[in-house]
C-alpha cells in the first residue's frame, strides 16, 4: 500500500487531528497514475457519483435542461433557487413534492433554514439534498413506464443505475447499501470510482460519451445548482473555470472530473472527515495544474486557518500529498 495522504488540524505546537485519506487519480484508458493509500479499498460512494446514476436518464432520450442535468448530479442546499427548480421539473412531468421518496430535512443553508422557521413552516422533500437526483429518478420511470417505487433495488430504475455504474467503474459491485435519500448506494473499490471519473472526463465517441459530456458540461455550467454558495464544490469548480468538475459524498468521499486532461480521481478519508476529504481535493487539482497554489480557494481548504470566536487565529490546516 502507497503512503496515504494526510490532512493534519495544528493547535499550537501539536497536531491535534490527523485525517489519513486514500486517493487514485486515473488516466483516459483507466488506469491509474497517481496513488495514495489503498486502491483496492471498498467503499460507498455516496453522492458523489451522481453524475454516474444520472446516466441512464441521460441515455433515454429525456430532453433536459443543463439546469435540469446539474440539478440530478447536486447535493444541494435547499435554498430557493434549488427548491423553486426541482418543484418545476416535478411539475412539469404531472407530478409533486409528495412523490418523492428521498424524505426531508432542514436546508443546509442557513439562512433559506431560518427562512422556514420565521414562516413556521416545516422543511420538505424538496429541501433534501437529493431531490434533484431523485426528480431525476421520476423522470426515468415515467419514460420506463415504471412504478412509484423507484428507489426498490430491484426497480427499473435502480437495475438500470446499477448497469450503469458495474459499466463505468470497470468492475462489478461487491453489494449495496441504504443512503441518507432512501436509494441504493453500489459499492466499489477506490480504483474503480476513480476509473468511472476518467471515463467522464475522456468520454469517448457515441450516445454514452455524449451523454457523459452532457452531465460534466452542466456541472461545470451550474456549479451554484450543484452545492450551493460557500460549498468546496461551487467554490472550486468556479475556481477551476471550466477545467473541473468534482463532487462531494458523505463521510469523506470526494471526485473530480479533469476534462481537459482526460483525468479523473476519486479519494475517501479513512475516518469520514469531511474537510479532510474537500483539503485532499484542493491539494489534488493543484497539484494537476487545474489550480495555482495561490489560488484563495486551495489556499483555504489545505491550509487554513481557523479562528475562535473572539476573531483570533487558534489552529491551521496542513495538507501533506
Amino acid at each position: 500500500m502507497a503512503d496515504m495522504a494526510v490532512v493534519e488540524l495544528w493547535r499550537g505546537d501539536l497536531p491535534e487531528s490527523v485525517h489519513r485519506v486514500h486517493a487514485v487519480v486515473a488516466d483516459a484508458t483507466g488506469e491509474p497514475v497517481a496513488l495514495w493509500g489503498d486502491p483496492g479499498r471498498i467503499i460507498y460512494p455516496r453522492s458523489s457519483c451522481k453524475m454516474v446514476q444520472a446516466l441512464p436518464l441521460v441515455l433515454s432520450g429525456a430532453d433536459l435542461s443543463s439546469e435540469r442535468l446539474a440539478l440530478a448530479c447536486a447535493s444541494h442546499q435547499g435554498t430557493p433557487m434549488h427548491v423553486a427548480r426541482v418543484a418545476d421539473w416535478l411539475a412539469d412531468l404531472g407530478l409533486s413534492e409528495a412523490d418523492l421518496l428521498c424524505g426531508a430535512h432542514w436546508p443546509t443553508d442557513r439562512e433559506s433554514a431560518h427562512a422556514l422557521l420565521r414562516a413556521g413552516a416545516r422543511p420538505g422533500p424538496l429541501h433534501n439534498n437529493c431531490s434533484g437526483k431523485h426528480a431525476g429518478f421520476l423522470h426515468l420511470a415515467r419514460h420506463l413506464g415504471a412504478g412509484p417505487d423507484y428507489v426498490a433495488p430491484d426497480h427499473p430504475v435502480q437495475r438500470a443505475v446499477r448497469a450503469a455504474f458495474e459499466e463505468a467503474t470497470g468492475e462489478p459491485s461487491p453489494g449495496w447499501g441504504i443512503d441518507g435519500c432512501s436509494a441504493p448506494n453500489f459499492a466499489t473499490t477506490l480504483r474503480g470510482l476513480a476509473r468511472a471519473m476518467a471515463g467522464f472526463a475522456a468520454p469517448g465517441p457515441g450516445r454514452e460519451g455524449e451523454a457523459r459530456a452532457r452531465l460534466v458540461g452542466a456541472m461545470i455550467a451550474h456549479p451554484e445548482l450543484v452545492a450551493g454558495e460557500g460549498r468546496a464544490c461551487t467554490d472550486l469548480m468556479r475556481a477551476a473555470q471550466g477545467r473541473a468538475a468534482v463532487k462531494t459524498g458523505a463521510e469523506g468521499v470526494f471526485v473530480g472530473i479533469l476534462p481537459g486532461r482526460g483525468l479523473g480521481f476519486a479519494l475517501k478519508a479513512e475516518d469520514g472527515a469531511t474537510r479532510a476529504a474537500e483539503a485532499v481535493t484542493a491539494a489534488l487539482l493543484v497539484r494537476l495544474g487545474v489550480l495555482e497554489a495561490a489560488d484563495p480557494v486551495a489556499q483555504r481548504l489545505t491550509s487554513g486557518i481557523q479562528h475562535n470566536w473572539r476573531g483570533l487565529p487558534a489552529a491551521r490546516l496542513v495538507t501533506r500529498l
